[in-house]
């Protein structure tokens, strides 16, 4: 369980055992664990939806939607302490700065946010608002549920999958002291998760492989491998797909 708990509290803001000793194995033996960390991330979520459509409505107190979609965007990164935000934007930066794969590299090491960064985060905020507002109730506590265990797996499994963009970095000792049993023990684990909420989950969970695949493939092409903040950038684009694709497909089954 020491890799769960060292998981945890990389991932996120949760420290249920605190853990102030990190080796790179340890990073390493954790990734198998990512999925079960989006399931705690997801209980959270999916706490407050309820509370908020649920339990609130029923003691005569009913939250503005514009309110609840505000309080819903910043919940992930208040959680996760803004982790994947960060390498989302670090990543929108380099990959997309048009340079040669080394100042790619440069730009996405540099702590300083450039224009890239401001646009597509803003731009992604924006999405996932209209999505928030225009899913149906029904489908919010499913979603919010399964988000972050999908977005972990697809995490996971870009570890796993493609090589490290750097000679070194702390991104590099997850594959590599990560073990063959990593990547099933993680599917298994996120398919048990997952698949009980139904075929909006299902949808969710091939639309993100896809998603990924691309995505890892097109960033490996640029830079040679992935990064930690390409790591990021993952977890992050598949926690809006997941929302876009449960939207969707809400809408496709009520046609």
């Amino acid at each position: 369980m020491r890799a769960f708990f060292i998981g945890l509290q990389f991932l996120t803001r949760i420290s249920i055992v605190r853990q102030d000793a990190w080796t790179e194995e340890d990073f390493g033996r954790s990734v198998k664990f990512f999925p079960l960390v989006g399931a705690v991330l997801g209980v959270i979520y999916a706490a407050f939806v309820y509370a908020a459509l649920v339990c609130l409505p029923d003691r005569g107190v009913a939250l503005p939607p514009h309110f609840l979609t505000v309080f819903l965007l910043i919940l992930p990164p208040l959680l996760t302490g803004g982790l994947f935000c960060d390498g989302f934007m670090d990543t929108m930066d380099g990959v997309f700065s048009g340079r040669s794969r080394e100042r790619m590299l440069e730009i996405m090491k540099d702590s300083r946010v450039g224009s890239n960064a401001v646009f597509c985060f803003t731009a992604l905020l924006l999405l996932e608002w209209g999505i928030l507002l225009d899913m149906p109730p029904a489908v919010l506590l499913p979603a919010f549920f399964v988000r972050p265990v999908i977005a972990l797996l697809m995490m996971a499994g870009a570890i796993l999958r493609y090589p490290y963009a750097r000679p070194e970095g702390m991104g590099k000792a997850f594959a590599r002291y990560a073990g063959r049993e990593s990547l099933p023990f993680a599917a298994v684990s996120a398919l048990i998760l997952v698949l009980p909420w139904g075929p909006l989950a299902w949808a969710a969970l091939v639309v993100c492989g896809l998603f990924t695949s691309f995505f890892a493939g097109y960033v490996t092409k640029r830079l040679g491998g992935l990064t930690g903040d390409v790591y990021g950038a993952i977890a992050t684009l598949n926690e809006g797909l997941v929302l876009l694709t449960f939207l969707a497909g809400a809408a496709i089954m009520k046609c």
